[in-house]
């Protein structure tokens, strides 16, 4: 099995696992992001919003999976979520607003994700094999 739809099938279900817990049981999902006993009342909206996206997002890498070059566009747009969720995350620890333990994986797995999948891109994949 070639790499790309291995790893695009691993992002698709933490995407589809996260989107689970933020969209069946925000209120929980807030307890593991250390919100505390009180958070606003609208923070739970956010999170099922927020599941929301990340099951469209799991649902198009799992699409995307099945034949990654042509479905360039769900992997480019995975590629910018996973940059800017990264880049977030480091200046929302920089400034102090996050505690690490509870971000953890949003500072490894964008990184994981992101090299792999411009290391196995499609476009740079046929590149590839046109050098050589």
């Amino acid at each position: 099995m070639k790499p790309l739809p291995v790893l695009l099938r691993v992002i698709g279900v933490v995407q589809l696992l996260f989107g689970a817990l933020f969209l069946l049981a925000p209120t929980y999902a807030g307890d593991l992001l250390g919100l505390g006993a009180s958070p606003p009342p609208w923070v739970p909206w956010v999170l099922v919003m927020t599941g929301a996206r990340f099951l469209g997002f799991g649902y198009g890498m799992v699409v995307a999976a099945r034949d990654p070059a042509t479905h360039v566009a769900w992997i480019d747009a995975m590629i910018v979520v996973q940059i800017a969720d990264w880049l977030g995350t480091l200046v929302f620890l920089a400034r102090g607003d996050i505690p690490m333990p509870n971000v953890a994986s949003a500072v490894v797995l964008p990184v994981v994700f992101v090299a792999g999948m411009l290391w196995w891109h499609p476009r740079r994949a046929v590149a590839v094999a046109s050098v050589a």
